[in-house]
């Protein structure tokens, strides 16, 4: 690979470790599709895959550009470091397919387990491209940070897919391995527990309102009744005493009546 400038030099660096990222997720990615269920889940994983092999072609053709090779960058110790990095990420990439396969207790929890991997790839790759788009921003390359701007598009568009996923797939692993009686804290079972509660209460207040009510109705119609017995009473000592007097009065009349004849 022949000199180039230290500024493209930095920049090969960080293409190719954006490079070896995107080949090393096609493996792990095609091992997630043939793994997904759910078909909105594994239509958006294919298409992540179609995006994931275009942005290896656009970053190995701008390092190319820039006069460097998709496997390592200028000076010789820098080189070989970086073919190590990128055979230990393929290597990685290979193992990745069968390990995923069997990690997870039940078919819900493997997609969670995936669609966790995936968003930590996705954090990782958004952090390296904002960190090339910066850097060809600072050294006046204008190509490199619209590659890097689009494709961190895409990177970011995808891991708010899985940030939306993850909570629903953690729900299906719930339900899948968790009895319902041990779920949402009981609190079903307390709710039903507290309606019920609430109405008997309501029965029973129900009840004594009804008691009181009637309680009332019986004392009202007592206390009519006493009423009416006392004025009945008090209109009969009243007529009782009015006869008497008129039959005093007629006495002392026919009395005095009497002794007027006599003399």
């Amino acid at each position: 690979m022949p000199d180039v400038k230290a500024r493209d030099a930095k920049l090969i660096q960080y293409l190719n470790e954006a490079h070896t990222k995107e080949r090393q997720l096609e493996q792990a990615l095609e091992a997630h599709i043939a793994m997904t269920e759910i078909a909105t889940y594994r239509k958006r994983l294919k298409q992540h895959l179609s995006e994931t092999k275009s942005h290896a072609r656009q970053v190995e053709r701008r390092i190319k550009q820039l006069g460097g090779q998709p496997e390592g960058i200028s000076g010789v110790v820098q080189e070989v470091a970086t073919r190590a990095q990128e055979v230990a990420g393929k290597g990685a990439a290979l193992a990745q397919g069968p390990v995923h396969m069997l990690r997870g207790t039940s078919e819900p929890e493997k997609m969670l387990r995936n669609a966790r991997t995936e968003f930590q790839n996705e954090a990782e790759e958004i952090a390296g491209y904002t960190a090339l788009q910066t850097l060809a921003k600072v050294v006046g390359d204008r190509e490199t940070e619209q590659l890097a701007k689009a494709i961190l598009r895409e990177e970011k568009r995808m891991a708010g897919f899985l940030e939306k996923l993850i909570p629903k797939l953690t729900q299906a692993v719930a339900k899948a391995e968790i009895p319902s009686s041990e779920r949402n804290g009981g609190r079903r079972s307390t709710s039903r527990r507290r309606t019920t509660s609430r109405r008997s209460t309501a029965s029973s207040n129900g009840s004594r309102t009804s008691s009181r009510k009637t309680t009332a109705s019986r004392s009202g119609s007592s206390a009519r009744s006493k009423s009416s017995s006392k004025r009945a009473s008090a209109r009969s000592g009243s007529a009782s005493g009015a006869r008497r007097t008129t039959a005093r009065r007629t006495t002392a009349r026919r009395t005095a009546s009497s002794g007027s004849r006599s003399k």
